[in-house]
C-alpha cells in the first residue's frame, strides 16, 4: 500500500467517524481515533517517506541535543554504513552471498537511507567533495540494478535530501541522478 492510498483510506474514515457524529451514532467501543491523533497522523503520512523522515527529525535533534559528542561520530557511523552497503553489493564475490533479492532490496535501502540521514545531519552535506561517502558510487550501485525495483530509491535521493541541489553540488552527480 502506498502513501496516497493509506492518506485517501485514512481520509475516508475521518470523514466517516465526522457522519456518524453528525447522525448522533454511537462509537464502537475503542476503534475511533481522537482528533489530535488523527492529525498527527495525518500530518506523518502527508510526507514523501514518512519512517525516513521521523528517522532523520530523530537523528538531527540527538545531535543538536547533545553538543558535547562530536557531530562526526554520528556522520562517520552513517558514512561507514553506506560504505559497507556500497562493497557489498558492488563486490561480487560479496553479493553471491546473498541467497534471495530481499537482502540486496534491504541492503540497498538501508545505503539509501543512511545517505540521506547522513546528508540531514552533515554540515556541507552527502554530495560534497568532502564528503565521506563515495556518492557516484552508491549512485552507480544503484543505476546497475533493475530500473523498476530502484525507482523508488533515486526518488528518494532526488526529492528528500537536503543538499543535491547546492551549487557545491558536482554536475555529475546531479547529472547521474536526473
Amino acid at each position: 500500500m502506498t502513501n496516497p492510498a493509506i492518506q485517501n483510506d485514512f481520509s475516508y474514515y475521518r470523514r466517516t467517524l465526522s457522519r456518524m457524529r453528525i447522525n448522533n451514532v454511537p462509537a464502537e467501543g475503542e476503534n475511533e481515533v481522537n482528533n489530535e491523533l488523527a492529525n498527527r497522523m495525518s500530518l506523518f503520512y502527508a510526507e514523501a517517506t514518512p519512517m525516513l523522515k521521523t528517522l532523520s527529525d530523530a537523528t538531527t535533534k540527538f545531535v543538536s541535543e547533545n553538543k558535547n559528542l562530536p557531530i562526526e561520530n554520528t556522520t562517520d557511523c552513517l558514512s561507514t554504513m553506506a560504505s559497507v552497503c556500497r562493497v557489498m553489493l558492488e563486490t561480487p564475490e560479496y553479493r553471491s552471498r546473498f541467497t534471495n533479492e530481499e537482502t540486496v532490496s534491504f541492503c540497498l535501502r538501508v545505503m539509501v537511507g543512511v545517505i540521506i540521514l547522513y546528508d540531514h545531519v552533515h554540515p556541507v552535506g552527502a554530495f560534497a567533495k568532502t564528503s565521506k561517502i563515495d556518492m557516484k558510487g552508491c549512485i552507480k550501485v544503484l543505476k546497475d540494478q533493475p530500473p523498476n525495483s530502484v525507482e523508488g530509491l533515486l526518488n528518494a535521493l532526488r526529492y528528500t535530501t537536503k543538499h543535491l541541489n547546492d551549487e557545491t553540488t558536482s554536475k555529475q552527480i546531479k547529472s547521474m541522478l536526473q
